[in-house]
């Protein structure tokens, strides 16, 4: 199977991912609020229906949205900026608003079905090549609390991070996750910072991004983990086109 990469808006970013995001695959983006974690997975979201001789691969998007973050907005602002047509972008994303963790692990399981029966009604002649969660860890943080939940909540996770690379490798689309950070006072050195979710999310994330605030519009993007990547940093910026270049 041959690998496509997605650009991100900022060739600095593209360079240090090797091209893009890859498909066939889990990209983790996390970082404290504000640090450009929707920003990022709307300008897939916008890219991935471009053409591949603009970076992208002419695919359509499932979108998993569980804190309420898709803004139709800042959809069709990036797609003027890359000359796409506003509206047929929008259709070409299945936004499916969850309830909670259960209702999140259905819809993923169901992405790929849910959307072809879209397609098919919509008319819409495109594939699935980008499945975003947003965030992936919110629910599952709010509804297991305690030590004495954690078990059970790394297991149900770990089906759920599980049928995400199953629909990447079958599909060989591209699984976009954001995920938050928790705090980590007992270090006296480094960040103090962390992405929730254990060894879990770390094992099964292919590539894992760690999103920080620079100077203003700025944000630094450092590869943290990845089987093909070095440990390097992009500095990119947002504006009200999206993801750009400094």
């Amino acid at each position: 199977m041959s690998l496509d990469r997605l650009k991100t808006g900022c060739q600095n970013f593209n360079d240090v991912l090797g091209g893009g995001v890859e498909t066939g695959s889990i990209t983790e983006f996390y970082g404290e609020f504000r640090t450009g974690k929707t920003q990022l997975t709307h300008n897939l979201a916008v890219n991935v229906q471009l053409p591949p001789e603009k970076g992208g691969v002419n695919g359509a998007v499932c979108w998993i949205d569980t804190e309420g973050t898709f803004r139709t907005e800042r959809i069709k602002a990036m797609a003027a900026h890359v000359g796409l047509e506003e509206q047929e972008v929008l259709d070409s994303i299945l936004v499916m608003d969850v309830m909670n963790s259960d209702h999140q692990m259905a819809c993923v399981e169901q992405a790929p079905a849910d959307f072809r029966r879209l397609a098919t009604e919509a008319g819409l002649d495109k594939e699935l090549r980008l499945i975003v969660v947003d965030s992936l860890m919110s629910y599952f943080r709010a509804e297991y609390v305690g030590r004495g939940t954690l078990a059970a909540r790394q297991q149900k996770l770990n089906k759920h991070i599980h049928q995400l690379l199953k629909h990447a490798k079958a599909l060989n689309l591209a699984v976009v996750v954001t995920n938050q950070v928790m705090a980590r006072p007992e270090l006296m050195f480094g960040d103090p910072t962390a992405p929730i979710g254990g060894h879990i999310v770390a094992h099964a994330c292919t590539t894992r991004i760690y999103l920080r605030k620079s100077k203003g519009d700025r944000r630094i993007a450092r590869i943290v983990d990845s089987p093909n990547l070095a440990e390097a940093e992009a500095v990119f910026k947002i504006t009200g086109n999206g993801i750009e270049d400094i």
